[in-house]
């Protein structure tokens, strides 16, 4: 297995955070490495998301979990591989929480392919939790 984790603290509330994690059509507003994205049903487990990189083919994302204001996992099986992005609010305290982006790569061979494919997939993470978190604070 791989995994990485990238956290970010802010005063933005959980309600703040889902509202845009849960608006799938306009991740492109903070996540610059969304050229399109479309969703085919609520935001919610089973619902299937095709995301377009810039330069790069659509990827299937399957949500395999839905908390509100809590947490999403998001799923993409390349052939025997399984690339699991857990994102997840933890509170603080009163006026803070914790933005945490989980990836794990499972499966035959994510030993090998993992260390060559994570850190590209999770690059822009800083990037992109930082951006989410300024929106969220209005």
């Amino acid at each position: 297995m791989w995994e990485y984790e990238h956290s970010i603290e802010t005063s933005a509330t959980p309600e703040a955070i889902w509202r845009l994690w849960a608006d799938v059509e306009n991740w492109g507003v903070w996540n610059a490495e969304i050229k399109k994205i479309e969703i085919s049903g609520p935001f919610s487990a089973g619902t299937q998301i095709t995301m377009t990189p810039p330069g790069d083919d659509p990827v299937l994302l399957r949500i395999a979990e839905a908390v509100e204001d809590e947490l999403f996992v998001d799923e993409a099986r390349f052939d025997d591989l399984l690339l699991r992005t857990i994102h997840r609010i933890d509170r603080i305290d009163q006026d803070r929480i914790r933005v945490v982006y989980r990836m794990e790569i499972t499966g035959t061979g994510a030993d090998e392919v993992g260390p060559q494919i994570g850190p590209g997939i999770t690059a822009d993470w800083p990037d992109t939790m930082a951006s989410l978190a300024e929106l969220a604070l209005g």
